[in-house]
């Protein structure tokens, strides 16, 4: 079918567009989603460290290093354990807490750092081991502020951890001095680098998280306003064509038959006068009464019938299959993505541009086969009728029937494409937001 041929091969340069963006969204959501994963592996990392170093130290020294020295638990033992006994609360109240909480002030830090490093200093002076709890003072350098102290405080461990580790204090020689000042002036050196780019990168990074997390909380906002406004629209459209079919069908249908059953009762009276009984004036004031009561009725309700009976893909297989039957021109009907439920205001804008197509089709297409297609694709609903008649030039379809279309689907907060030209069929396409009764998506039927 040529009018098939012709769909399938437009461009369509929107999707591509919105497939781009889609793309670069999530690249950059993937990206602020790793920085932010390395954010919360060094708060963990800060978090644990003073506890994973001290329980190792402790551990090795009482299990290993003091029953290896042959020494007994009393008196360096003792003292080992009160001053790790000390070291629990230290580090519990002026560490782990203050940074669960967010309450970690440069003051307390400045404090906590203070009496951390007096504690490893102690506890190396029984054992090298403890070396390994000295290097949390490392770690909570970084939380030092401004970044300076905490390059000082670097230095400060640097010094205590390798003062310690070569003795430096029992009588250094110039040798021993120089090799401890190169090392400690490469440590802090190195480590200091990394505090002085977390404390210019950090805080940006995480403003950037948090303002981040305000976009795109912002834009769920606007998304629920913006289907608000659409339903809004959607629902003040479809009272405003109530109200105008409503007043379409008062102003000619229902006073025609008012006038219909006037002239009628009066040429009952004047059978009557004349002892005669007209069986059929009796019968049409009958049937003109039956029509002005359905004329009421669709005042009431104007939504199509097939739609009160099923949903839109179904109605629309029922339309295309009776449709068919009628004119007597192949029709077929495919639903494709998953099924979703949809206001009700854009089944019947969907409904009747189908109806309204297929009218078309048989009033002026002279077509042999025809194709109806509904299409969910997630965030929109797609309808194209199609059909191998003989098409119109271009500029042509300014018809009453197409403009009702146009009007119809944008009121829903759609589109609506013609195309045609003589000899190559025509295919209408309607494209609308697939908006639930609800607002929200449920859970689909997958068309089998």
């Amino acid at each position: 079918m040529m009018g098939d041929a012709g769909a399938g091969e437009r461009p369509s340069s929107g999707t591509h567009e919105s497939a781009i963006a889609e793309e670069a969204e999530t690249a950059n959501r993937s990206r602020l989603a790793w920085k932010q994963e390395q954010l919360r592996v060094w708060d963990l990392l800060q978090l644990i460290s003073p506890w994973l170093l001290l329980t190792i130290s402790a551990a090795v020294y009482f299990s290993w290093v003091l029953p290896a020295s042959g020494e007994r638990f009393w008196p360096a033992g003792a003292a080992v354990l009160g001053l790790v006994a000390v070291a629990v609360p230290w580090v519990l109240f002026g560490h782990t807490l203050p940074i669960k909480r967010r309450t970690l002030r440069p003051l307390r830090a400045g404090v906590f750092f203070v009496g951390l490093l007096a504690l490893c200093v102690t506890l190396m002076t029984y054992s090298e081991i403890f070396l390994v709890f000295t290097v949390a003072g490392f770690f909570h350098a970084y939380l030092l502020r401004p970044w300076p102290l905490g390059v000082l405080g670097v230095l400060a461990t640097s010094v205590a951890l390798n003062g310690s580790a070569m003795r430096v204090w029992a009588g250094p020689t110039p040798d021993m001095l120089a090799e401890f000042i190169l090392i400690v002036t490469v440590q802090t050196a190195a480590i200091g680098v990394g505090i002085l780019l977390t404390a210019r990168s950090e805080p940006e990074e995480r403003k950037r998280e948090e303002l981040v997390e305000r976009l795109e909380a912002a834009l769920h906002e606007n998304a629920g306003l913006h289907a608000q406004l659409v339903a809004q629209a959607r629902e003040s459209g479809a009272q405003d064509e109530r109200q105008r079919l409503a007043g379409e069908i008062h102003d000619t249908l229902a006073q025609g038959l008012a006038g219909i059953i006037t002239q009628l009762q009066a040429a009952e009276r004047s059978a009557s006068v004349r002892g005669e009984t007209d069986e059929h004036v009796v019968r049409a004031l009958r049937l003109a009464r039956s029509s002005l009561t359905e004329a009421r009725r669709s005042v009431q309700a104007l939504a199509p019938q097939e739609l009160g009976r099923a949903h839109l893909p179904d109605a629309l297989r029922t339309l295309t299959e009776r449709w068919s039957e009628d004119q007597g021109i192949t029709a077929h009907m495919e639903v494709t993505g998953t099924r979703e439920p949809l206001s009700p205001a854009i089944e019947v804008s969907l409904f009747r541009v189908a109806q309204e197509s297929l009218t078309n089709v048989a009033k002026h297409a002279e077509a042999t086969r025809v194709g109806v297609t509904l299409s969910y694709t997630g965030p929109e609903v797609l309808l194209d009728v199609r059909d191998d008649g003989r098409g119109f030039a271009k500029g042509a379809s300014t018809g009453f029937g197409l403009t009702s279309m146009r009007q119809r689907i944008r009121g829903v907060g759609g589109h609506i494409e013609v195309q045609s030209a003589p000899g190559e069929g025509t295919s209408v396409s309607a494209r609308v937001p697939a908006i639930t009764p609800a607002g929200t998506r449920a859970e689909g039927e997958t068309n089998r």
